[in-house]
This record gives C-alpha cells, sequence and structure tokens, in this order.
C-alpha cells in the first residue's frame, strides 16, 4: 500500500484532505495509508525555509516509497505559477519526482460548489442547490455554502469540511480544472513505481 503524505494550509484540511486522497484512491482502484497532514499557514509559504520545512516534514512521514502532496489554495493568485514555483522548491526538498503540488482556485470548497446537487441536504445545506456556472470563478466559496445553510447555521471548514469531503460526487468536482488536477495528480503518486 503506498503512502501519501500531504502538506495543506488550514485546519479544516488537516481532517479533509486525507478523506479526500483515500477517495481517489478508491475510485482508482487503490489502497493508500495518508499520515495526518503537516499544515503550513498560507501566509509563511512565501516565508525563506518554511514551505521546505513543511516539505521536509511529509517526507520524512512518507519514507523513501511514499510520495507528497502539497494541496493549497490558490487564494487571489494564478494557481499554475504559483504551483510551478512550489513545485521548484518543494523538489530541491525531495528531488525523487514523488511530489505534486496542486492549487485549488480560489479555495478548496470551490470543488463542493462544482459538485453542489451532491451536498444539497447535507450539513444544513439546503436540498434545491445548484452548481455556479464558474464555480472557481468565486472568491468566496466558503460564504456561498454558508448562505445555502439557514441563517442560524454557517459554513465552518473545521466542522463541515471533511464531511462534506468524504460525500460530495468526484466525478462532478472533475468540471472544476483545479480538481481535475488533484484528481490527475494523486493518480499519477498512486501508479508510480518505485
Amino acid at each position: 500500500m503506498k503512502t501519501v503524505a500531504v502538506v495543506v494550509e488550514g485546519h479544516g484540511e488537516v481532517q479533509a484532505v486525507p478523506v479526500l486522497v483515500r477517495r481517489i484512491a478508491a475510485e482508482l482502484g487503490h489502497g493508500v495509508k495518508v499520515p495526518r497532514p503537516v499544515r503550513i499557514r498560507r501566509n509563511r509559504v512565501d516565508r525563506a525555509g518554511e514551505f521546505e520545512k513543511a516539505v521536509e516534514l511529509a517526507s520524512r512521514d512518507a519514507g523513501e516509497e511514499g510520495s507528497i502532496l502539497v494541496l493549497l489554495d490558490a487564494d487571489r493568485d494564478c494557481p499554475a505559477q504559483l504551483a510551478s514555483a512550489l513545485a521548484s522548491r518543494a523538489e530541491a526538498v525531495r528531488p525523487d519526482g514523488m511530489i505534486r503540488v496542486v492549487l485549488a482556485k480560489a479555495e478548496f470548497e470551490s470543488w463542493f460548489l462544482a459538485a453542489a446537487a451532491s451536498i444539497g441536504g447535507r450539513r444544513g445545506i439546503s436540498g434545491s442547490v445548484a452548481s455556479p456556472a464558474d464555480p472557481e470563478a468565486i472568491r468566496d466559496a466558503k460564504g456561498v455554502l454558508s448562505s445555502w445553510m439557514p441563517s442560524n447555521r454557517s459554513y465552518r471548514p473545521s466542522r463541515d469540511q471533511a464531511a462534506l469531503a468524504a460525500v460530495f460526487d468526484l466525478r462532478a468536482a472533475r468540471s472544476a480544472p483545479s480538481f481535475d488536477k488533484l484528481w490527475r495528480d494523486v493518480k499519477a503518486l498512486l501508479e508510480a513505481a518505485r
């Protein structure tokens, strides 16, 4: 069984990303071990040595036979440009090619919006929600999720993200280009020969 160690930025992703990676692996017919993710705050990614330290910690968790997935929110940055820069930095720490960097455009929750019909009726979300035309163009997907909930409740990543990651339609979410990249990169890490 392959090990995929993960670097994430938020408390919600610490719980949600292992669920998501295991679901993708199962869809692809693979078993996978996902250690507790290494968390780095988004504002520390650009600080010299901080991102590299997180990759080094993940590398230890992955071991020589495992791989690393870095999954962050692009926020207002260009996902392709930032992912390329971070991949270069990560490969300096782990040059064996067993690392992939994915940036959600603009945030992880955009993928829930892409698969809205599958989360309707869950976690207090209205049962009649529909995916926006371009979910990744929305700069406040968390706010949209909150607007789909009753007025006395709001979306909270630490409470809701893992639960939604366990149920949202992975195939529908692939309509979001950054999620499709995540799918392809997880597949590549699982199928890479060692």
